[in-house]
């Protein structure tokens, strides 16, 4: 059973994945200018007002005022050029199935990396791949060459670079674990650099890579093994996802990290906030930790509900529950 609540009047949301270059020019000036620039370098492959909701995994959120599918080193250095030289904010979108975009949409430049980026190699017990490849086919890559460790990624409907920036994981698994290397183009200085794991200094459901950073490729460390235990292990974590989360509907996965000692879903359900429902958007009856999205769902009520829930677990267990989902664009009026 579903309970609505009225808890539309919410604080602002940040965008913690976006970076911008300083200016102080005005925001069509500046748009006009990049997408000049952008499309100086990437021609017509350069989009303006496309709609960023069918790119997500909540299904909700506005427009990008720029969309751009790079596939090449030669196209970041184009993005580089037109954020160092406008004042338009810049964010980086994979499987979309961790970010919330606002009903305003995003006032700059959002990029996905595409095909080019979309490839994977193996040299002996490493697989190497580029950021676009979805982890579910990079673990079915190391299954193919009877690789072990990745299993757990199946379950993640994330890109290799989105999975890498906030170190995902599931089943006690995360892939900063098998992270060897990181190859990364830097907007700020148009540098592209190859990093040892360690400089990410991987935590829970987080890198300290460079905000400028985009995350091009990846090398993972994986272990021989046998290949129907690998697909057994996938099999299960398959059927885990299917038996516990909303998957036929719209969702962004897991909507709280969990505290330190305890579960975030646990403390949902402890606060009896199941069926929860804040304008289209409610608490998942399957799995307290996810935020579904029906058909009249916006942005703002999904934004509402995860305040509420915050609210609620304060209150209920003294723990401050933090997001996993990244925020994109504006959020009650404030600035992206």
């Amino acid at each position: 059973m579903r309970r609505r609540l009225d808890a539309r009047r919410c604080g602002p949301g940040t965008d913690r994945g976006s970076g911008s270059a300083s200016g102080g020019r005005g925001v069509s000036t500046d748009l006009e200018a990049a997408l000049r620039i952008l499309r100086e370098g990437c021609g017509d492959r350069v989009r303006t007002r496309v709609p960023l909701a069918p790119l997500t995994t909540f299904r909700v959120g506005g427009a990008a005022a720029l969309y751009l599918e790079p596939e090449r080193e030669e196209d970041l250095a184009t993005v580089r050029r037109a954020v160092g030289e406008t004042a338009i904010p810049f964010t980086i979108i994979g499987k979309g199935s961790n970010v919330l975009v606002s009903d305003e949409g995003f006032p700059g430049l959002v990029l996905r990396l595409g095909k080019g980026y979309r490839w994977a190699a193996r040299d002996q017990d490493e697989v190497r791949a580029g950021a676009a490849m979805p982890l579910p086919a990079l673990a079915g890559v190391a299954l193919r060459h009877g690789l072990s460790g990745l299993e757990f990624g199946v379950a993640i409907p994330a890109t290799l670079g989105g999975a890498v920036t906030m170190n995902a994981g599931a089943h006690d698994g995360q892939i900063g674990d098998i992270v060897r290397r990181i190859e990364i183009y830097r907007v700020g200085d148009g540098q592209a650099v190859s990093l040892p794991a360690e400089a990410a200094a991987f935590s829970y459901r987080r890198s300290a890579l460079p905000e400028d950073a985009i995350v091009t490729a990846a090398t993972l460390a994986l272990r021989p093994g046998p290949p129907d235990a690998i697909r057994a292990s996938m099999e299960r974590a398959r059927a885990w996802r299917r038996r516990t989360q909303p998957l036929a509907e719209p969702n962004c996965g897991s909507v709280f990290k969990n505290p330190p000692g305890g579960h975030a879903a646990a403390m949902i359900e402890t606060a009896e906030l199941k069926g929860t429902l804040v304008g289209g958007a409610a608490v998942s009856t399957k799995h307290a930790n996810f935020i579904v999205a029906g058909p009249e769902a916006t942005a703002t009520d999904v934004l509402a509900l995860i305040r509420l829930i915050q609210e609620r677990v304060r209150r209920s267990a003294g723990v401050e529950l933090e997001p996993e989902v990244r925020l994109v664009g504006r959020f009650d009026g404030d600035a992206a």
